[in-house]
């Protein structure tokens, strides 16, 4: 058995289907090889409500730069930002000397001027892609999640803090269009090995507000009717019981005072009496 990684889906394979997944890869190579996979929106099953607000989810490029990293030398994977405009898609991130550009999110006004830098990583291992196995085990998720996907707009105290020093990763705009770019670069000699065409556009969700979120019932689902007249009936309930023992208490207070005002009463009614009596007897 072994492990194929296609779309962001992690299969297992048979020793005859692994002959014929060796088959197709090389023939994509050699007839499509040319063709050069854009970034990707992660796979819904990695990472769901993706986009949000101020951040966005992308698979890493496994398997993309295989064929322009030489033994040897050292290389990381640097990702690109930019907002979508009319030239987004023809914008270079490299200099005249194919030097990658340093650009940061300040100096790029949020990459509406241009790219810029967001993350850097290590380039993924194609012949160990994230294991089906360790992610089913709660405790290595986040690690096959880290090894898997690269979150855009996690980083909401670098633009703040004077002494971040690293690559500065802030959030994202809301209901604003980005584009990606993958590059690889040798960092032994600081140019560009190879590079992605910028992604698709990617557009953040957009914020709601209160007035024009949808309270009308008939607009909800039945089970929510259902539920809402249930807690309305038991809370009727609970208020007629609270009255009902409110007035029990008071009218049971009321009662017992009247019985010992008329106790009371009785007695000194009764001590008059008493010494009457006693008074004809000693006469």
């Amino acid at each position: 058995m072994a492990l194929f990684v296609s779309g962001g889906f992690i299969y297992w394979l048979t020793m005859g289907e692994q002959w014929i997944v060796l088959l197709v890869c090389c023939f994509w190579q050699l007839c499509v090889g040319a063709q050069i996979l854009r970034p990707q929106i992660a796979n819904p099953a990695f990472a769901i409500n993706n986009p949000t607000l101020t951040t966005v989810a992308l698979e890493k490029p496994f398997c993309i730069f295989d064929g322009s990293i030489s033994k040897g030398d050292s290389y990381k994977v640097y990702l690109y930002v930019m907002v979508d405009l009319a030239s987004a898609s023809r914008s270079s991130v490299t200099d005249n000397s194919s030097k990658p550009l340093d650009a940061t999110f300040q100096q790029t006004n949020g990459g509406q001027s241009g790219p810029y830098k967001a993350a850097v990583f290590n380039v993924p291992n194609c012949a160990s892609p994230p294991m089906l196995s360790d992610a089913a085990d709660p405790t290595k998720v986040p690690a096959v999640l880290t090894q898997y996907l690269i979150r855009v707009g996690n980083d909401s105290s670098c633009l703040y803090d004077p002494n971040f020093q690293g690559v500065c990763n802030p959030p994202l705009s809301q209901d604003t269009t980005y584009r990606f770019k993958y590059l690889l670069a040798d960092i032994t000699v600081g140019v560009m090995k190879d590079q992605t065409p910028w992604s698709h556009p990617v557009k953040m969700k957009k914020l709601k507000q209160s007035t024009t979120i949808d309270t009308w019932p008939g607009r909800r689902s039945g089970g929510m009717i259902v539920i809402c007249s249930i807690l309305s009936v038991l809370m009727l309930l609970l208020m007629v019981g609270f009255l009902t023992a409110m007035f029990f208490a008071i009218t049971g207070a009321e009662e017992t005072v009247a019985e010992t005002r008329y106790e009371s009463q009785t007695i000194q009614e009764a001590v008059p009496r008493v010494q009457e009596i006693s008074e004809q007897e000693n006469e």
